[in-house]
């Protein structure tokens, strides 16, 4: 088997649990470039919040943020791929959840906006790096004309698991419900995931899916395990994601996507 695409997510994957890529993993990554193949982030964030990591890594591939609704060049910025939730279907989703009393984040492009920032959202500004605004949802969202990349709502992971279901049931085909973290309930555009994302790119640049190999560790990371010749689950990945994959690799803190790398994509690339 050869790979000519790999596909990384971030948070828990490529990124060890201070946030930073150990130097093990960026020199695997280089190699893997300098013999040709295409590596590029997926990622749940946004692209200001993933560019950073892809210019450590010096990426010249465009990458995935908000689980595949949009695709972007990191050095030139050019959007590739935008799908978004629409303006009055968002609008309609937020308040539905802040009638149940869950904490919700929407977000436009590089912006991300709430209602009022809180404990939930200033973790996620440590994590992230990203600045928050304080808006009025009901009117941002109006002033939209055509709607934003993603909803993300916060809380303790036993009610977003009773919340999801409940989403999926009134929404339909018209979003994806998925979770990045346990903490996390992410919500796009119904046709875009990481693996309709990663597709798409495969099919850009001519490599057959077989050639792809895909590593996460959540379950915003299933479909493109899924999509993948070779789907690689982190050992730190939760069961349902490692029962899914088709190889196991280390954890974040132990190197997994270098070991990955260095033994499906490099030894075999030879």
């Amino acid at each position: 088997m050869t790979i000519r695409l790999v596909a990384m997510d971030l948070d828990d994957t490529l990124l060890r649990d201070d946030w930073t890529i150990s130097p093990r993993v960026v020199k695997a990554i280089r190699k893997a470039q300098a013999q040709g193949v295409k590596m590029t982030i997926a990622t749940g964030r946004t692209p200001i919040s993933t560019r950073p990591y892809a210019e450590q890594l010096g990426l010249d591939v465009p990458v995935i943020t908000y689980h595949g609704a949009m695709i972007q060049q990191v050095l030139s910025g050019d959007i590739l791929f935008r799908r978004v939730i629409p303006s009055a279907l968002a609008a309609e989703i937020v308040q539905d959840v802040a009638g149940r009393g869950v904490y919700a984040q929407v977000y436009l492009k590089d912006r991300v906006i709430t209602p009022e920032l809180n404990d939930w959202s200033r973790e996620y500004a440590r994590i992230s790096s990203v600045s928050i605004e304080e808006a009025n949802l009901t009117i941002v969202l109006s002033q939209e004309p055509e709607g934003v990349e993603k909803i993300l709502l916060m809380g303790e992971e036993s009610d977003l698991d009773q919340l999801a279901p409940l989403l999926r049931q009134c929404y339909g085909k018209k979003v994806h419900v998925t979770k990045s973290k346990p903490f996390f309930l992410e919500i796009t555009d119904g046709s875009v995931n990481k693996g309709v994302a990663l597709a798409a790119l495969a099919e850009h640049y001519g490599i057959d899916q077989s050639e792809v190999m895909a590593i996460g560790d959540s379950l915003n990371d299933l479909e493109m395990i899924n999509y993948a010749g070779l789907g690689v689950a982190m050992g730190n990945a939760r069961p349902e994601i490692q029962a899914r994959a088709d190889i196991i690799t280390a954890s974040n803190e132990e190197d997994g996507v270098a070991e990955a790398i260095e033994h499906y994509v490099l030894d075999r690339n030879l």
